[in-house]
């Protein structure tokens, strides 16, 4: 299965749940504010977002009112065009400036943050970085073994203390062990949990403050993953932790579970924070770099 393909693949459900529904309002009425409202109501319930909506809709008004919108295939036409407006340029995850290349990976439990490291280390080994996995939720033993599976899948090196352990020392001596040795990249494990008696966005700016110690500059992408399947849910998430350490990219997961992809749209719209990748599948490479121009081609296109 080519890429493209392959991409359609994993956002059926999105495409059945968003493009089938907008096809059956346009291809048996004609364009009138009736039809404009129910295509208001399919984007909000697809958590395209109100500011995206509300551009979209605003721009559509104005090209039927000038007849340059006449019947489904001209709003399809449309809504592709506004889409890739809203998501501007390609901006992909990539590994650039000093060595090591320090990636800090936070979301609340749950989203599949280990899985999504371990897919990256990966795909990182396959194009000839050396890898280094810092188990720094040490909240949980559990992450800790996780993590060690996809460490020795992906051709990993893995820094662990035991479990319990203060979680910045642990990102520390993966970045001074990466320094000594010459690895290229350190991807830095993180807790997810909310609601503990040391709350976790205190404990993540000292991960952060502790990680440009080791390494002035570092880390050089900090990378929220956030689980599609929620919907707006994921868009809060990515506010509260931007708001609290600065998000540089955006890992989506589980688009290929869920008929509410309009997400993506959402938080570029809002926050201004690109999508840098995008989880279509349990296959290992199945994380891909976000595409504007695929997404929508593979979003719009039957």
């Amino acid at each position: 299965m080519g890429l493209l393909d392959r991409l359609k693949s994993g956002l059926s459900k999105t495409r059945e749940g968003f493009v089938g529904r907008i096809e059956q309002v346009f291809k048996t009425s004609k364009i009138d504010d009736t039809t404009i409202d129910e295509f208001e109501e399919i984007l909000i319930t697809s958590d395209m977002g109100m500011e995206a909506t509300m551009e979209i809709i605003e721009n559509l008004r104005e090209e039927v009112r000038a007849g340059r919108v006449k019947d489904y295939e001209g709003v399809k036409a449309f809504l592709k065009k506004e889409m890739l407006k809203i998501l501007g340029l390609p901006q992909p995850f990539a590994v650039y400036e000093e060595r090591p290349f320090v990636v800090l990976a936070v979301g609340v439990n749950g989203v599949g943050k280990t899985t999504t490291i371990g897919k990256l280390a990966w795909r990182l080994h396959n194009e000839g970085y050396s890898v280094v996995l810092a188990a720094s939720d040490t909240f949980r033993a559990a992450a800790i073994e996780q993590l060690e599976i996809w460490a020795e899948r992906a051709n990993a090196q893995i820094v662990r203390h035991q479990s319990g352990s203060d979680p910045a020392a642990v990102a520390y001596d993966a970045i001074t062990s990466a320094k000594a040795r010459g690895t290229d990249v350190v991807i830095v494990d993180t807790a997810g949990r909310l609601h503990t008696k040391f709350p976790l966005m205190e404990e993540l700016k000292k991960i952060k403050r502790v990680i440009n110690k080791a390494m002035p500059g570092a880390p050089q992408e900090t990378l929220l993953v956030v689980d599609a399947t929620t919907g707006q849910n994921a868009l809060r998430q990515a506010k509260m932790f931007n708001d609290a350490i600065g998000i540089t990219g955006i890992a989506l997961t589980k688009l290929d579970g869920t008929a509410k992809g309009g997400i993506v749209f959402a938080i570029k719209k809002e926050l201004n924070i690109p999508v840098r990748l995008i989880g279509i599948g349990e296959a290992l490479d199945d994380l891909r770099d976000f595409i504007p121009s695929e997404f929508v081609d593979a979003l719009l296109e039957s």
